[in-house]
């Protein structure tokens, strides 16, 4: 599937915390964690389960940076 945001993070799922309605699920990036709060049909549609190689994508109109 193409997609038009560049910023795709390449990881392995580490946990997915099921709700009712949405899920957490948790990816290790580079020993990174990228949280992402999707619907819990979006997890099961995926069949997402930890040890998931995975693609986290992040489309933002900006970015803050702060030292």
């Amino acid at each position: 599937m193409a997609l038009s945001a560049r910023n795709q993070l390449r990881g392995t799922v580490k946990s997915i915390v099921l709700g009712s309605v949405m899920a957490e699920v948790v990816v290790d990036v580079a020993g990174f964690e990228v949280v992402a709060a999707i619907t819990r049909h979006s997890v099961e549609a995926l069949h997402l389960k930890a040890g998931d190689e995975v693609a986290a994508v992040i489309k933002a109109t900006e970015v803050m940076i702060m030292k």
